[in-house]
C-alpha cells in the first residue's frame, strides 16, 4: 500500500503516468493509496503542486528531485542464510567511502577488495553513508532521501550484493546513518509538515522528534537497513544534536526496536554512537547503545605522533595523556577543556569495557576536515606511523581503520561535494574556507570541494600495494592484527588491567602477559623490560643490564 504522512496537506494525490489519482486521508495525517507493481514510477503532488518524491522512497533512480520507484524487498536472492551476525567485542572495524574506495566507486566494484580486507584481518567493515544526495559525489552526509541508496553507487540491490558478499566472507557490515540533519538540496519533508523544527544543529533545522510520526520515520529506517539489507550495525552520526524531550528518549525507542529485530532474526545487531559527550551513560545508560566513537584517543594519538596542537588538539600534547586515555577511555571526564571554553564529560565507570570505545588513528572526519585532507603519513615520520599502528592495534579499545591507511596511502582526502546549485556551490567552498582559516591551516593549497579533481584524486591507487615501501607497512598492519586476534591479553578491553608508565618520550604499557614499548623521541631508548621480543618495527638490542634499547621513533611488542 502506498502511504505518506502529510499532515500540512488539504489534498494528496498519486501520479503515475502523468495521471493523478487522489489519496484517501486517514487518522493523524496520513493518506493512504493503491498497492503499485515493482518498478512502476511514481510521485506525490500536494494540493496542486509540483510533484515530490516520496519521503520514504526505497528507489531514487532519476535522482532526488525526480520520481519514486517502487522497490520489492523480497526480490532479492540472499545466501547468507547461516549468517548470525558478529559481535563488535574483540572486533576490528575498517572505514571506508565507496565512490573513492575503488576506481569506479560503486557497491558492486567494492566487493571485489573484501578479500583484501579479509587478508588483512579486519572484521567489521563500515560504509559512509549511502542514502540518494544531489550531484555526482558527496561524502554522504549530504543525504535527503533517507531510505534510498544513492544510484550512484548502483542502488538498492547493490548494497544487498555487498552485504550478501561480505558475509560469505565472514564481514559484518556497518553502515554510516544520519538523522541529526538533512542535507541543503532536495530536502522536501519540509513540504509534507513538521518534520523538522526550528533550532540549533550541526546543519539546518532540527528532526521533530516530538511527532510520533517523525520518531517512526527515523526508528523505521534504522531497522529497514537491518532487516531487510541485512547490515549488521549502524553507526549514527551525531548523537549529542539529537535534541529530543520526550519521556522516552528517541535512541532508547531505537534501541528496544533494534533489540526486538535481533530477537526475531537472531543476528547479532549493534548501534554505535559517534558522540561529543565524553559521557559512558551513552552506551552503559538509558539511551541503551552498544559503543560509541572514542576521539579523545585519536586526538591523543594523532598530537604525540604529529606534535600538532592547533583548534580541538590544544589540549592532547604529552605522553601523560596517552596514558590517560589508555586507561580512562576520556581526557576530558570532568576537566577544562580550552577548546570548549568549559568543564567537559564525566569519569566513566572503571569497569566500563574498553570494546566499547571505537578509536583510530585516522577516519573521514579526522583526515577529510582538513584544508587539503592530507593524511597522516604528510603529517609524521615513517618510524612515528609503525608507533602508532602499534599502539592502536595493542589498546583496549576497538580499533578502526580508515580505507588505504593499511600501506599509507598517499592519496589526500578532501572535502568534496558536487552541488548543481551555483549558490549553494560558492556557500560551501566560501564556508570551507572560513572554517580552516579558523584553524590557522593554509588554505592557498585547498582545492574547491566543487572541483571535480577534490573528488577523483581523492581515489585510492591500489597499485601503491605492490610498492615496497606501502607493501612493508601493510605487512606490519597484517601481522598487528593477526597477532591481536590470536593473544587475548592484546585485544583485551578491562581498562582497570592496563598499566601505562611513561616518561616524556616513552610509553610502557601492560598488556597482560605483553609489555607494548613506544619511543617517540629523536634518540635510542632504554627500557627495564626483558623476555622475547613478538613483534618490532626496528632493530631492538639488548643493554648489559638485561633490558631493551629501541631506536629512535620505534616500538615493539614484547612477551614478558
Amino acid at each position: 500500500m502506498i502511504k505518506v504522512w502529510a499532515p500540512d496537506a488539504s489534498q494528496v494525490a498519486l501520479r503515475v503516468d502523468a495521471a493523478d489519482s487522489p489519496l484517501a486521508a486517514t487518522a493523524d495525517g496520513w493518506w493512504t493509496g493503491p498497492d503499485l507493481p515493482p518498478g512502476t514510477d511514481y510521485a506525490f503532488v500536494l494540493d496542486g503542486s509540483d510533484p515530490l518524491p516520496d519521503p520514504a522512497s526505497r528507489w531514487q533512480p532519476h535522482g532526488v528531485h525526480g520520481p519514486s520507484r517502487v522497490y520489492d524487498q523480497a526480490a532479492f536472492l540472499w545466501s547468507d542464510g547461516s549468517w548470525h551476525g558478529r559481535s563488535l567485542e574483540g572486533g576490528i572495524v575498517y572505514e571506508l567511502h565507496v565512490g573513492t574506495f575503488t576506481p569506479t566507486g560503486t557497491l558492486d566494484s567494492a566487493v571485489e577488495r573484501l578479500d583484501h580486507l579479509v587478508d588483512l584481518g579486519v572484521t567489521h567493515v563500515e560504509l559512509l553513508p549511502l542514502n540518494s544526495f544531489n550531484g555526482d559525489w558527496n561524502w554522504g552526509y549530504d543525504g535527503v532521501d533517507w531510505y534510498a541508496v544513492s544510484e550512484t553507487y548502483g542502488g538498492p540491490d547493490a548494497l544487498k550484493r555487498f552485504v550478501d558478499a561480505a558475509h560469505a566472507r565472514g564481514l559484518a557490515v556497518v553502515l554510516d546513518v544520519v538523522y541529526n540533519h538533512l542535507g541543503p538540496s532536495g530536502n522536501y519533508l519540509p513540504r509534507f509538515g513538521p518534520y523538522l523544527r526550528h533550532g540549533r544543529n550541526t546543519w539546518g533545522d532540527l528532526v521533530n522528534f516530538a511527532e510520533p510520526a517523525v520518531r517512526s520515520f527515523v526508528i523505521e529506517n534504522a531497522l529497514m537497513w537491518l532487516r531487510d539489507f541485512h547490515v549488521d550495525a549502524l553507526r549514527l552520526d551525531a548523537i549529542h544534536a539529537l535534541q529530543d524531550d520526550s519521556p522516552v528518549h528517541v535512541l532508547r525507542e531505537l534501541s528496544d526496536a533494534v533489540r526486538d529485530v535481533e530477537a526475531s532474526t537472531r543476528r547479532t545487531m549493534t548501534l554505535i554512537g559517534e558522540s561529543d559527550l565524553n559521557d559512558a551513560q551513552t552506551v552503559l545508560g538509558e539511551w541503551g547503545l552498544d559503543a560509541q566513537w572514542d576521539d579523545d584517543v585519536h586526538h591523543a594519538l594523532h598530537v604525540n605522533l604529529t606534535g600538532e596542537t592547533q583548534g580541538y588538539y590544544a589540549d592532547f600534547e604529552g605522553t601523560d595523556v596517552l596514558a590517560k586515555v589508555w586507561t580512562k577511555a576520556f581526557l576530558h571526564d570532568g576537566t577544562f577543556s580550552s577548546f570548549r571554553g568549559r568543564d567537559h564529560g564525566r569519569p566513566i565507570p572503571p569497569d566500563t569495557p574498553g570494546w566499547k570505545f571505537v578509536a583510530c588513528l585516522q577516519n573521514h572526519d579526522q583526515v577529510g576536515n582538513r584544508a587539503v585532507g592530507d593524511r597522516l603519513p604528510e603529517l609524521t615520520s615513517p618510524g612515528l606511523l609503525r608507533v602508532g599502528a602499534v599502539l592502536l592495534l595493542t589498546s583496549p579499545f576497538t580499533p578502526m581503520l580508515w580505507m588505504g591507511e593499511e600501506w599509507g596511502a598517499s592519496t589526500r582526502w578532501p572535502f568534496f561535494t558536487a552541488h548543481p546549485e551555483p549558490e549553494l556551490a560558492k556557500a560551501t567552498g566560501e564556508g570551507r574556507i572560513a572554517e580552516f582559516a579558523d584553524h590557522g591551516w593554509d588554505v592557498s593549497a585547498m582545492i574547491d570541494p566543487q572541483d571535480p579533481r577534490a573528488f577523483h584524486e581523492a581515489k585510492l591507487r591500489w597499485d601503491e600495494v605492490a610498492d615496497p615501501v606501502h607493501y612493508d607497512l601493510l605487512w606490519l598492519y597484517r601481522h598487528l592484527i593477526k597477532l591481536r586476534a590470536a593473544e587475548p591479553d592484546l585485544r583485551d578491553g578491562d581498562l582497570r588491567r592496563v598499566r601505562v608508565e611513561h616518561t616524556d618520550t616513552t610509553l610502557t604499557i601492560t598488556r597482560g602477559a605483553f609489555t607494548v614499548l613506544a619511543n617517540l623521541g629523536e634518540s635510542p631508548a632504554s627500557f627495564d623490560v626483558s623476555g622475547d621480543i613478538v613483534l618490532e618495527t626496528a632493530a631492538v638490542t639488548r643493554t648489559g643490564t638485561g633490558g631493551l634499547s629501541l631506536p629512535p621513533e620505534s616500538a615493539a611488542i614484547v612477551r614478558t
